[in-house]
């Protein structure tokens, strides 16, 4: 590692995130911990986003910003920044949560000490617009188990996946496959990495999780904030949009006919078989899948039952046409 490389990069995709953007930056700026570069990729913004980083660029030489042609989707796009980064740790950052000052170092202590520790993260709670404190988000998964199976299991549990967040040592990170352009791609990246390493969360509050209306959770999570709740019990009426959140993960799979719990759980299954586990703990991993997808199985149907009448349509469309040119090669050769 040259003199000259960060020992942090700080990925931040970004799309549209003038109103919050410069708090956001602001936020990773005032870090205790100052030897990160923060790598800013603008996704084909419309608005001030490329005016605000620009300037940001020309203020602090830890600061690259780039700009894509053309929208290449959200996991695109999470996958840019890290393949742009040099640093021995990683972080992803939201164009629009915020961090307490300490939050960067007190995560890389605990990376420094620990080598069997592959992603650290904090305690948080949700913010508003304003900045205004919320809720606590207080769903609590034990990823720091010794065993990879249990990890597996404590990972499957449902989740919004803000140790994605977290800082996460880049070598490992780099053995798995890319963010997916599917629905929960983050959740199966994390489950990914639990597979891999243990997970330790800072016994404080210090990422601050803005909620607002134009923020993707909002859009295909309405009720996102009673899941996070701990008093109250999740539902299977509460889950997200898979749908939805397929298209903004890959917008290319915009209009596609699409069936996202079946790739979930396509995912699920390759996350045990491309690990290196023993086969035991594959099978322990097997037996959580079970457990804890009990239940959903009618998501699955779901899928097939928004899928059939499209492909129906489709298939009549396409027989009709077929017909169609077969009587027009008939009456020509008649005549």
């Amino acid at each position: 590692m040259s003199s000259n490389q960060p020992r942090l990069s700080i990925g931040l995709p970004v799309y549209n995130g003038e109103k919050f953007l410069k708090e956001a930056i602001d936020s990773l700026l005032a870090q205790t911990f100052e030897d990160f570069e923060l790598i800013i990729s603008d996704n084909a913004s419309t608005d001030k986003t490329e005016e605000i980083c620009r300037a940001y660029a020309e203020q602090d030489q830890r600061i690259c910003y780039y700009r894509n042609d053309t929208n290449i989707g959200c996991a695109g796009n999470f996958n840019r920044v890290l393949k742009l980064s040099s640093g021995e740790y990683f972080k992803w950052a939201a164009h629009d949560d915020l961090h307490s000052p300490d939050f960067i170092k007190k995560c890389v202590e605990v990376l420094d000490q620990d080598p069997t520790i592959i992603l650290c993260h904090s305690q948080a709670y949700f913010i508003d617009e304003q900045g205004n404190f919320i809720q606590n988000y207080d769903i609590k998964v034990k990823a720091d188990a010794l065993k990879p199976q249990e990890r597996f299991h404590e990972l499957l549990t449902k989740h919004l996946c803000y140790q994605c967040y977290g800082v996460i040592r880049a070598s490992v990170l780099k053995k798995i496959p890319p963010m997916g352009g599917y629905g929960n791609a983050d959740g199966i990246l994390l489950l990914r990495l639990g597979i891999l390493g243990r997970f330790y969360e800072i016994p404080e509050y210090l990422f601050f999780i803005r909620s607002h209306p134009q923020q993707s959770m909002s859009m295909f999570f309405p009720n996102y904030l009673l899941f996070a709740d701990k008093t109250k019990k999740p539902l299977l009426s509460m889950l997200p949009d898979f749908y939805g959140y397929t298209v903004w993960f890959d917008s290319a799979k915009k209009g596609r006919i699409l069936l996202p719990h079946w790739r979930i759980t396509w995912e699920y299954i390759l996350s045990i078989w491309r690990s290196p586990l023993s086969l035991n703990e594959r099978l322990c991993c097997h037996i959580s899948l079970h457990q804890q997808l009990k239940g959903t199985e009618y998501l699955l149907l779901k899928d097939l039952l928004i899928v059939l009448p499209r492909l129906w349509k489709s298939w009549r469309k396409a027989s009709r046409k077929k017909q169609q040119a077969t009587l027009l090669t008939n009456q020509n050769h008649l005549f």
